[in-house]
């Protein structure tokens, strides 16, 4: 695991419609193939957001075509936690989810108390405004724990 990156991460918040999203979203964008990344959400009840969308698109991560996901979907769908080295939870929920989940076998979860830009601001400028700082803040948390993108690894 160059880096401290490891070889699958599972990103995950309230409903896999912002943060996990932009997490999966950049994960793939800097670290490329080197890691195995998915995300899901404690509930799959929202579409993925479109400011979400707009402020990826504006660093080249597409996200316009991502579905959300519960856990629940995920393993469903043949995506069982114990297959992932590292699950990184972006909301309290989530972490207390995954913390549950992973109870019966030794898993990392880490939580990354990242911002839930959804309700904040009056005009569409601001709300993108405190999307991109979500983005950036996701960004940031990452290239502390994960170190900087290798030239293979960047997309």
């Amino acid at each position: 695991m160059g880096n401290g990156l490891p070889h699958s991460v599972l990103f995950c918040c309230d409903h896999n419609s912002v943060r996990s999203p932009i997490a999966e979203g950049l994960m793939k964008k800097l670290y490329g193939r080197q890691s195995y990344v998915q995300s899901a959400g404690v509930k799959n009840d929202l579409e993925v957001d479109g400011f979400a969308v707009a402020v990826c698109k504006e660093i080249g991560v597409e996200l316009s075509r991502h579905r959300a996901r519960s856990f629940e979907e995920m393993q469903q769908w043949g995506d069982d936690l114990s297959g992932f080295d590292l699950v990184i939870a972006l909301s309290p929920a989530s972490q207390r989810q995954a913390l549950e989940l992973t109870r019966y076998f030794h898993l990392d979860v880490e939580y990354w108390p990242i911002m839930d830009p959804t309700g904040i601001g009056e005009t569409r400028e601001t709300k993108l405004a405190v999307y991109r700082q979500t983005r950036d803040q996701i960004k940031a948390r990452m290239l502390q724990r994960f170190g900087p993108p290798s030239e293979e690894g960047a997309a």
